[in-house]
């Protein structure tokens, strides 16, 4: 009979051989996760087929408005012709065909300038004119009354007509003349062309003997001569 004690000496240094006998067999890994990154760290460095966490999507789209009642009345309506003008152009400048990263977005910027606009009584008017007619609903107006077709982001002629749409509302409720929105361009286009951001301007060459030097490369403008 084998006593107790044998027995237990036995299963532990049985139990030492698989643990010695695994640890040879599947060295320890050095890989890790970057508590901070969330990046996967390997033998050869950072494992680009594992995928790290994403970031929580930014809130505050929605909601009641931030800023809080503005009394000057000359700043507020230099700050509505300033607003009225970057809104026009922007929807001037949108995209024929956008993609739904850039629709969605459209919608979002509105919706976040009811919310931080600094007249706080013009936002609160902007929230309630977005609940009515809401940036998913586009608006043609060549006719009367206007027909509700398609999406309000889905191409510069809808966002650009619904929002002249909008301001109209503003003017009408202020007994202001109604906006020819059929003559937006007109008012309010940048005239920056659909070159892409990314357009990169022509660096003068220096060989180039036909370059008129006494005008600048990219405005044409002309050139003060220094020296004596």
């Amino acid at each position: 009979m084998i006593s107790r004690f044998a027995k237990s000496f036995l299963l532990t240094v049985f139990a030492l051989f698989i643990v010695t006998t695994l640890a040879l067999l599947h060295p320890p890994s050095r890989a890790y996760i970057d508590p901070w990154t969330g990046e996967f760290f390997g033998e050869g460095g950072v494992e680009k087929d594992v995928h790290t966490p994403r970031p929580p999507p930014i809130g505050g789209v929605s909601g009641s408005v931030i800023m809080p009642k503005l009394e000057n009345a000359t700043a507020k309506a230099e700050l509505g012709r300033a607003t009225w003008k970057l809104l026009h152009t922007m929807t001037l400048r949108y995209p024929e065909t956008p993609t739904q990263d850039e629709r969605n977005a459209l919608a979002s910027y509105f919706r976040l300038s009811a919310r931080l606009y600094p007249c706080g009584e013009c936002a609160a008017e902007f929230q309630m004119l977005l609940k009515k007619f809401p940036p998913q609903v586009g608006i043609y107006f060549s006719t009367a009354p206007p027909i509700f077709t398609c999406t309000q982001t889905s191409s510069r002629k809808s966002a650009a007509g619904w929002l002249c749409f909008l301001h109209n509302q503003v003017n009408e409720r202020l007994h202001k003349p109604e906006f020819d929105c059929a003559n937006l361009d007109a008012t309010y286009d940048c005239g920056c062309g659909d070159a892409p951001v990314s357009t990169k301007t022509r660096v003068a060459d220096p060989m180039d003997l036909e370059r008129d030097t006494s005008k600048d490369d990219v405005t044409g403008a002309g050139l003060i001569k220094g020296g004596r």
